[in-house]
């Protein structure tokens, strides 16, 4: 009987000190393989936890107006979801219909008869944030007024209509213009 024990504590025990080993091996490669390189941001506090929330663009692209927005903001409120963390109303593209004499962006009319001023201020009125898009380019993915030579003007709108969240694509820049090279430019007109 003690025979046969030893043969079993002397072989078992060494294959699975090789496999316990190996395993920790491939946990510890797979660990280094896939954290997160590390990224350039600014230490500002901000953007520590994701938007949680509503973009108009995945439900009705160019289709939205103002009456659907706040419908939405109220559904955040009535089914629990600003409870739950969602937070964000926010506005996607096709809100602008060009620029006036002054350069700023001029709202359609027709879709936003209140203007964006008092859509955000009813979101907020809700407990909630509202959110915008534009395009650090010259025009939205919609074709519609982009930032490009108006960051100061745009980002001022933006202040002044109560704009909480801004969502910048760049997809429309001059030709030979990176991303990395716009949107620090965007990023410094915000401060």
């Amino acid at each position: 009987g003690h025979y046969g024990r030893g043969i079993f504590v002397s072989f078992i025990f060494p294959v699975m000190r090789t496999w316990l080993l190996l395993s920790c091996f491939l946990a510890v490669i797979c660990i280094v393989a896939f954290v997160p390189q590390a990224t350039q941001a600014l230490n500002n506090g901000l953007g520590k936890t994701p938007q949680m929330g509503w973009n108009s663009w995945n439900e009705w692209g160019c289709n939205i107006d103002e009456a659907s927005v706040r419908k939405v903001a109220q559904v955040f409120v009535t089914r629990g979801l600003k409870d739950a963390g969602y937070k964000y109303a926010n506005v996607d593209d096709c809100v602008c219909i060009g620029r006036n004499t002054n350069g700023t962006l001029i709202v359609d009319p027709v879709k936003f008869p209140s203007g964006i001023k008092a859509l955000a201020d009813y979101v907020h009125s809700l407990g909630l944030l509202f959110g915008f898009y534009t395009d650090a380019g010259l025009k939205t993915c919609a074709g519609r007024p982009g930032l490009w030579g108006y960051d100061n003007i745009d980002f001022n709108t933006f202040a002044e209509w109560g704009v909480d969240y801004i969502k910048v694509d760049c997809r429309n820049a001059p030709s030979g213009t990176t991303p990395e090279q716009r949107y620090p430019v965007v990023r410094d007109a915000l401060l």
